[in-house]
């Protein structure tokens, strides 16, 4: 039987700020719904332990190709990671609700 790779998931101070800022303001108006979606990205994040090449690269014209992947969690919410070796860098959780366009610039 093969073993599938094991890679080490890392996520950054910005993209634990970034998750906390996105659960903080769901608990202002449902708690409920704040540990939900705490949960569902933790555990998305979790995943890329296992085939994190599974999702596509980020394509946008001021990132350098092939740079981040992306990964689109509960229809609101993007994960932007980098694979480098057996590591896997999770750089940016964003909301698709909010403007974003100051990361792709």
């Amino acid at each position: 039987m093969v073993k599938t790779p094991q890679y080490k998931v890392i996520v950054s101070d910005r993209a634990r700020q970034m998750l906390a800022s996105h659960v903080r303001f769901l608990a202002e108006k449902s708690p409920e719904a704040a540990r939900n979606t705490k949960n569902e990205l933790l555990q998305a994040i979790r995943s890329l332990a296992l085939m994190p090449g599974r999702y596509p690269f980020l394509d946008e014209e001021f990132i350098p190709p092939n740079k981040y992947h992306k990964m689109f969690v509960e229809k609101w919410y993007l994960i932007l990671y980098q694979i480098q070796d057996e590591m896997v860098y999770v750089d940016h959780i964003v909301d698709c609700r909010q403007d974003y366009r100051w990361f792709v610039r």
